[in-house]
């Protein structure tokens, strides 16, 4: 390749040959600048000239003070074919900053503080012959990706172009390196839809191919029940199930029952069931909660073919209490009746159903204690007394997810750090804390092969964590805003993914999931 010194010679060459006299040329010469008919010489000078003649075909503006080159910086200049911008500091190129220069042949940028070009950067250059990037910073990440690639497809004769960064890249040459795919793709979580609705939690079920949401609302009295909108594309009002002071609405689908289980701090609990002729949810079943004082969870889960869900209490003088499903119609029995009484004066405050290593165990939190483990017994047919998890206390939510194919729970702790724990050894055990002051759930979810934890907090930004397989840990992602949330439930609908997030104080959120090339 020419060297950008032979350039330079070429162009003082032309220089001299033109002469520089005033009375030789018939234009304005830059202020700065040093001129002939066909070539510009621009030395200590912080802006390119604004006003260059459109016969010029050289301009050499080296060892100034640049710092940015902006779009449409060249216009108006159809004749150019040497362009050397060497020595300067210029850290930034926009886009569309050689945009016209078709007849350029020659291009330096050697010896400045670029870290990045954007994309497309040479797209006009389509008589480019040589190209120096010598003495840069550029950084062999996504965003150079498609120099990358550009570099392996282009005619042009190119200077070798080194990493600067990362570490483990710094030395190697910028077009050789390998370009995974996939490599460069992240995700990330744009606002969908604010519902002006204040609710405790919202649960997710499907019904004739139809996505809806129940949520609790102790504010309107109600649990209300949405639906998806597949035309529009968000979520709109389908019913409203109304009550007193409405803490918990959850869904379970039994044959030919679709059931929502509504539970209320007054007037009992009760269980709602559809009704196709009139389309609505009407009362089904009022619930046994003789020594459920304050209830604060329900979970509904399936074991041995039968249907079960607990109702959390978390006052003093409550019991958690396990519900299971009867279908006796010859009998009259035909609802969930109590099965049996669980953890006493210990305000729970939530319950997990997990199923590891062939057993069954339910797990119930509280802010008492540390939470306690319930193994299933196959001969008694109920819930035995296992064991707790030590060393974790003032708990308020509990759940459970699998990565590559173990067992975690993710322990909410409103004061101190919440936690993940693995099952190993028969047996939970921490593997990494997360600060959480003022947190009120821990949510895991995943999408494809991607696995997050949502932390909410009453008091700050809810933080996302993304799964990393090389350090089986969570690691910080982003931040999304929902004022005091307090779950995070995963709706795939319209090939289409995003979180449904209740709030207790403000608008409840629907964010869509959706994939990022960070190269572009």
């Amino acid at each position: 390749m020419t060297s950008s010194k032979q350039w330079l010679a070429v162009g003082i060459a032309l220089l001299c040959i033109y002469g520089s006299a005033e009375s030789k040329r018939n234009f304005k010469c830059p202020s700065g600048c040093s001129c002939s008919k066909e070539t510009i010489i621009c030395v200590g000078t912080s802006q390119i000239p604004r006003t260059i003649p459109n016969e010029i075909n050289s301009l050499l503006l080296n060892a100034n003070s640049l710092t940015t080159i902006k779009d449409d910086a060249f216009s108006g200049l159809p004749h150019l074919e040497y362009l050397f911008i060497e020595g300067n500091k210029i850290e930034t190129i926009t886009k569309n900053a050689f945009r016209g220069l078709r007849g350029l042949t020659h291009l330096s940028l050697a010896n400045n503080h670029m870290r990045f070009l954007p994309r497309d950067l040479f797209f006009d250059l389509d008589s480019l012959l040589e190209l120096d990037l010598r003495g840069n910073s550029f950084q062999c990440i996504c965003e150079n990706k498609w120099l990358m690639t550009w570099l392996k497809n282009t005619n042009a004769t190119v200077s070798d172009v080194f990493c600067a960064g990362p570490n483990d890249m710094k030395g190697k040459r910028l077009n050789d390196l390998p370009i995974p795919p996939g490599e460069c793709i992240s995700t990330d979580f744009v606002r969908h839809q604010s519902i002006p609705i204040q609710s405790m939690s919202a649960d997710i079920f499907s019904f004739k191919e139809d996505i809806y949401v129940a949520m609790a609302a102790p504010n309107t009295n109600s649990c209300v029940v949405m639906e998806w909108d597949h035309i529009e594309m968000n979520f709109r009002k389908f019913d409203n199930i109304t009550g007193k002071s409405v803490v918990g609405c959850k869904s379970v689908l039994i044959e030919n029952h679709v059931l929502i289980i509504v539970t209320q701090l007054f007037g009992g609990s009760h269980i709602y069931k559809f009704d196709d002729q009139q389309n609505k949810f009407t009362k089904f079943q009022t619930i046994e909660v003789f020594n459920i004082s304050k209830p604060n969870d329900i979970e509904v889960f399936q074991m041995e073919g039968d249907w079960y869900f607990v109702i959390v209490d978390s006052s003093k003088a409550g019991l958690s209490t396990l519900y299971k499903w009867t279908d006796q119609p010859d009998r009259n029995e035909t609802g969930f009746y109590s099965y049996q009484f669980l953890h006493e004066w210990f305000r729970d405050t939530d319950a997990e159903f997990v199923e590891v290593d062939g057993k069954s165990y339910l797990i119930l939190a509280s802010r008492s204690q540390p939470p306690v483990i319930y193994l299933w017994n196959k001969s008694t047919l109920k819930f035995i007394l296992h064991g707790e998890i030590p060393n974790v206390d003032d708990v308020v939510a509990i759940k459970a997810f699998r990565v590559e194919g173990d067992m975690y729970l993710a322990m909410t702790c409103y004061i101190g750090d919440s936690k993940v724990l693995k099952w190993t050894n028969k047996q939970f055990t921490e593997v990494q804390p997360l600060p959480s002051r003022g947190a009120m759930i821990l949510q895991p979810f995943t999408f494809a092969d991607r696995h997050y934890l949502a932390l909410g907090s009453d008091y700050s930004f809810t933080q996302i964590y993304l799964w990393d397989g090389e350090t089986k840990t969570f690691h910080k992602f982003k931040d999304i805003y929902v004022q005091s949330p307090r779950s995070f439930t995963v709706v795939t609908t319209d090939r289409r993914n995003f979180i449904f997030s209740p709030s207790f104080k403000g608008k409840s959120m629907v964010f869509e999931h959706i994939f990022v090339d960070l190269s572009l």
